[in-house]
This record gives structure tokens, sequence and C-alpha cells, in this order.
């Protein structure tokens, strides 16, 4: 059975309803938001903004992870993210930053600033120190699935059995994590990462199927590709696409959403909590 509740320096929030992840890109090159929270003043209105809407938790990332996005050294990385959980804490001492890199060193530094929880869209495949980190750091870490890196995930999505492989790969990590006695783990299937736009439909279609590694299951959907490319609109006008999606990832298991529009997956998770048997 999933255990549905995560220890974030030991204070524990439940799964048991989904959550919200809001999403903080302070990166200039992002899909969708680069440039918008670069500055200070940006950085807390965003926050408050989901913080009001229903977020559990803030995910602050330095890094485009978007396909092709530029190599940035750890310095530029480490300065951006810092700039930008200090001014949080100190705003507002009570959130729960998740920090989304694949650097031991920067999830590290994070932690040490505050940070509650460390997404690594590589499963510790760009950094073979992530998982020692982790374990020292004590600290819930969501494994993602991810091929090769993101200049290079778009060439490799040549899969026989997707499910069966991601789910493999899932095992496989999941054993690693394992021998470093590493308990408190979300599984990220990665959609967009790596994989073709009808590949990311047959991992939705299938998303149900992970609800057995018995793990709290994170789904990153929002605006991206697969959603406006499918139906010929810009990043921009696919809020309402994103808000679809949200609900069927919900009512096929997730645990968690991570999301830019955090009050509009609220009223997903809302809406839905309706439909529980009475």
């Amino acid at each position: 059975m999933t255990n549905k509740t995560l220890n974030l320096g030991g204070r524990l929030v439940s799964l048991q309803k989904p959550a919200i992840m809001g999403i903080l890109n302070v990166t200039p090159d992002s899909f969708f938001d680069g440039d918008r929270y670069i500055d200070e003043k940006a950085i807390l209105l965003q926050v408050e903004k989901m913080l009001t809407g229903g977020a559990t938790f803030v995910d602050v990332g330095g890094y485009s992870t978007r396909p092709g996005a530029a190599e940035i050294p750890a310095e530029e990385e480490m300065k951006r993210i810092l700039s930008a959980i200090r001014p949080i804490l100190k705003t507002f001492p009570k959130t729960l930053i998740s920090i989304d890199t694949f650097r031991n060193e920067i999830a590290k530094a994070a932690v040490d600033e505050g940070a509650s929880m460390i997404n690594d869209v590589s499963g510790g495949a760009l950094d073979p120190k992530m998982f020692e980190t982790v374990a020292q750091l004590k600290v819930p870490y969501i494994l993602m699935h991810m091929r090769g890196n993101p200049q290079t995930m778009t060439s490799q999505t040549d899969y026989q059995n997707l499910v069966k492989e991601v789910t493999d790969y899932f095992h496989q990590k999941l054993k690693e994590l394992n021998r470093y006695n590493i308990s408190d783990i979300i599984i990220d299937p990665g959609f967009g990462f790596a994989k073709t736009i009808s590949q990311n439909f047959q991992l939705l279609n299938h998303l149900e199927h992970f609800n057995y590694l018995e793990r709290p299951l994170l789904v990153g959907l929002s605006r991206k590709s697969m959603i406006w490319k499918t139906l010929k609109i810009s990043p921009e006008e696919a809020l309402n696409g994103s808000t679809a999606l949200h609900a069927i990832a919900v009512l096929k298991g997730a645990n968690m959403l991570r999301v830019h529009d955090v009050k509009e997956a609220h009223e997903v998770i809302e809406l839905i909590n309706q439909l529980a048997p009475e």
C-alpha cells in the first residue's frame, strides 16, 4: 500500500488528497515563463499567489530543462536558486520548498538554506553523488524518468514498450535508493522528457499502472508541448488543456501535480474530491 505521508524536516505532509507543487523557474529561458521571475519582487509576488491559491510546495529551479536548453555552470545555477530561496523563506518562513536540480552541490546548498525536498529530473544519472547526498540530507526525493540530458533527450525516444521500460527504470532506481536507506521517494514518469507527443499520451493513458510501485506519484503536465502542439496553440494558450489533463491524472491516481497555474489545479482537485464514495 502506498505511503502517502512525507516527512519534511519533521513536518509531516499528507498526500491522501492530491497536493499541488507550484513551479517557480528563476531562469531566463524557461519554455513558458522565462524572464518572468528574475527579480526578488516578482518572485515574492508569485510565491504569495501560489500559496494563496493552494500550493503545498514551491519548486524552485535555476536550470532550464526544456528540450535543447543551454548548459549553464553550477555557479550560475547556485546564484539563481539562492537568490530566490533566501527571500522566500524570509518572507514566507513556512514555505515547503523543493529544489529542482540534478547537481548534488546545488541540492545540498538549497537544503542548507531551508529547502525541504529534492526534485531531480535525471534520477541520479547526471551526478553520481546525488543519491549519497540525498541520504545525508534526509529529505524526500523526487525520482523522475529521463534519458540523456536536456540537450540530447529528444533523440532518445526509441522504446520497444514504453510503460514497461519506464517501470523497469523505476524498479532499478528504487533498488539503488534502498541501498542508501532513502525511503521518502516520489516517482515522476517524466512527461516531455525523452518522449514523443504520442508517447506522452500513451504514458498518461496508462498512468494508473505506476500505482503498483507503491510510491507517491507526481505528474508534471502543465503547459507542456504535448498540449499546445496537439492543439496547435501556444504555451500561453495551454491552460485549458493543462486543466483537462490534470483532471485525468488525478482520476488515474496522481498524488501531486506540478503546475504553473496553482488556483486552477486546486479547483480540479477540489471538484474531483467531491466524487469520493459516500
